[in-house]
């Protein structure tokens, strides 16, 4: 089976086709990039050719889509003879609320529901939907499966996903925690048990994924139990851009004295915050530490924090669960910053997490073990691929509709 999977953003949209046999293989895989603006990208790169770009203007995701398909047909640069090899395709999709427990065939009422979902994420749901639509209008009668960033936390349990608002509303206005990065927690969890020799139902795992988006999880016998973000993703830890956890009283108080409009005040809390804000210098880990080596103090500030509060979260949800038995490093900063994995996990004795320096210096990208031998509480780097979830996904749902 081969299967197209899509992740649509507002103005971009990445893609992979991916051959479903016994083992995954990658066919090709792109990025559209400044959909709706001029001069828009695509970068195509197919498996054993060499990478292919074209500007062009693609004025909706439509376009985008129909030039994704060219490209894979392409007599140079495709990877299939006909659109008619595409068996299947799978979208990402943010939000799925309290509606989608598991990843789900796309009928009539399925995109009734993500479309109830788009007020929860609109920025995310609008583009996910519009993916969705433009592939039934260019491949008409393609099953298609939608993959919901939330739906693996929807085992939180009350206590852990309410508010301490007024409960109408969580009744009305469905304001709880709903937790994103879940295809990649799930993912982790269950990659790092394989190589471990596990059974994910005995364990107890934190999974960290780190990067410009960060959040933690709890995983308790294979189900999420506790996870960072919430009810949106600024949620938690401390970001690239984002503020993380945040006093309300203090937000008030800066959007009274700014005199800010919400859209000001959702800027700040999004855009402006986090490493960025912090360091006045950028959101990426990789220049923060090289302004830190040459003394500056605002940006080993922002380290610190960052590192501080993953390493809050890693304790708290150890306490939720009442122990750990895995640690797990993910995303781009979780598999490839040496310094911050040893930052967050380097002092865990105490959790019976022997932290192993030596193995983790120089460790990027690559599946390993970071504590030592002997060590009661493992700590890993595992390498993340939501592409292949959303294809493992879909394979497995189409595969039922027969």
């Amino acid at each position: 089976m081969n299967v197209l999977v899509f992740n649509c953003g507002s103005s971009s949209l990445k893609y992979q086709l991916l051959s479903m046999g016994e083992e995954a293989t990658l066919l090709a895989k792109g990025l559209v990039e400044r959909i709706g603006l001029k001069e828009g990208v695509i970068s195509h790169k197919p498996e054993g050719k060499k990478k292919f770009e074209s500007v062009q203007d693609i004025p909706n995701h439509g376009v985008a889509i129909d030039l994704v398909l060219k490209a894979l047909v392409h007599p140079e640069h495709g990877v299939i003879s006909s659109i008619k090899e595409i068996d299947a395709a799978g979208h990402r999709v943010a939000h799925g609320g309290e509606y989608f427990k598991d990843s789900t065939f796309i009928d009539a009422k399925a995109k009734e529901l993500i479309a109830s979902c788009c007020e929860l994420a609109p920025l995310h749901n609008p583009a996910n939907l519009e993916g969705i639509l433009s592939m039934e209008k260019l491949l008409p009668g393609i099953p298609q499966v939608a993959v919901f960033d939330t739906s693996f936390h929807q085992t939180l349990p009350p206590e852990a996903f309410m508010y301490g608002l007024p409960y109408d509303c969580y009744e009305t206005l469905r304001v709880r925690k709903y937790g994103f990065h879940g295809t990649s927690h799930k993912f982790v969890a269950n990659k790092a048990c394989e190589i471990l020799g596990w059974n994910i139902e005995d364990k107890k795992i934190v999974s960290c994924h780190l990067g410009n988006g960060a959040s933690v999880c709890a995983i308790e016998g294979g189900k999420s139990i506790e996870t960072s973000m919430g009810f949106t993703p600024n949620e938690g830890l401390l970001m690239g851009t984002r503020t993380g956890n945040l006093d309300l009283g203090a937000l008030l108080y800066i959007a009274e004295k700014k005199n800010l409009s919400i859209d000001e005040t959702n800027k700040l809390i999004n855009k402006q915050s986090g490493l960025a804000g912090i360091s006045g210098i950028s959101s990426d880990m990789r220049d923060l530490e090289v302004a830190a080596e040459g003394g500056n103090k605002r940006a080993q500030l922002a380290l610190d924090m960052f590192a501080y509060r993953v390493k809050r979260f890693i304790g708290s949800y150890t306490a939720s669960m009442g122990g750990v038995d895995l640690v797990i490093f993910t995303g781009g900063i979780g598999e490839n910053d040496t310094i911050s994995r040893a930052k967050i996990a380097g002092d865990f004795g105490y959790l019976g997490l022997d932290f192993d320096f030596e193995k983790n210096d120089g460790l990027r990208g690559k599946d390993a073990i970071i504590s030592k031998e002997g060590s009661k509480v493992k700590a890993m780097v595992i390498t993340t691929n939501e592409e292949l979830v959303i294809a493992s996904d879909t394979q497995r749902i189409v595969s039922t509709l027969n």
